[in-house]
């Protein structure tokens, strides 16, 4: 178990030493995603961004996930037999995540746009890997932008879950893979919940770091 997000970046980090100093940059899905992702780029003396990233939640559950929308217009959906809801109870969510979605760059990146990552290596960060769809979304808006590499890099990932995104990248760095998964902050001692306000401080103090 680990003691809080940073705790578990510092410890991932750990097992990302071969990228050190080198062209890689990290990719944070947030918002938790974020602080893990903020120790890896602090450790690795990397520069760090985000990749905003929206469950899509069931008609009848928002915490059931049933897909997941990220930048670069990429939409991955899962299969879920026995599951019935209607095609515009799912397009009324989607426009409600879309619209959430604009609104982080927006207050994330403050007009950037997303980083260039031609020809580099990607480290996408979060804190765990649970239905893996907002994995899967983020790894294939990074295709999308021609990254040489994609690295997936989490503190505690289903091991049920793995196969759907093993194919997808290029390596995969999860501390935790156990074989009854419950939940992502059953793994953390402090699980809170991260606001806007600490992404955007933590992207200005990795910011500043790499003009250092």
């Amino acid at each position: 178990m680990f003691q809080d997000r940073t705790d578990a970046g510092k410890k991932l980090a750990a097992t990302l030493k071969s990228y050190e100093n080198s062209k890689a940059i990290v990719l944070a899905l947030p918002r938790g995603g974020v602080v893990v992702g903020y120790e890896v780029s602090k450790e690795l003396n990397l520069p760090l961004d985000v990749l905003v990233v929206r469950k899509i939640g069931a008609p009848f559950n928002s915490e059931y996930a049933i897909g997941a929308l990220s930048e670069k217009d990429t939409l991955v959906m899962g299969v879920h037999s026995g599951v019935e809801y209607s095609r515009d109870e799912v397009k009324e969510i989607i426009d409600q995540e879309k619209t959430e979605m604009k609104r982080r760059i927006r207050v994330y990146r403050a007009g950037r746009s997303l980083p260039k990552v031609g020809n580099k290596t990607v480290i996408l960060v979060d804190d765990g890997l649970a239905t893996g769809l907002t994995a899967q979304a983020a790894i294939a808006s990074i295709r999308k932008l021609k990254a040489k590499q994609v690295v997936f890099a989490a503190p505690v990932c289903a091991r049920d879950c793995l196969s759907t995104i093993l194919p997808k990248i290029d390596n995969i760095n999860c501390l935790l893979t156990p074989d009854y998964f419950t939940s992502i902050g059953s793994y953390y001692k402090d699980f809170s919940q991260v606001s806007d306000k600490e992404v955007i401080e933590l992207l200005a103090k990795s910011k500043n770091r790499t003009k250092q």
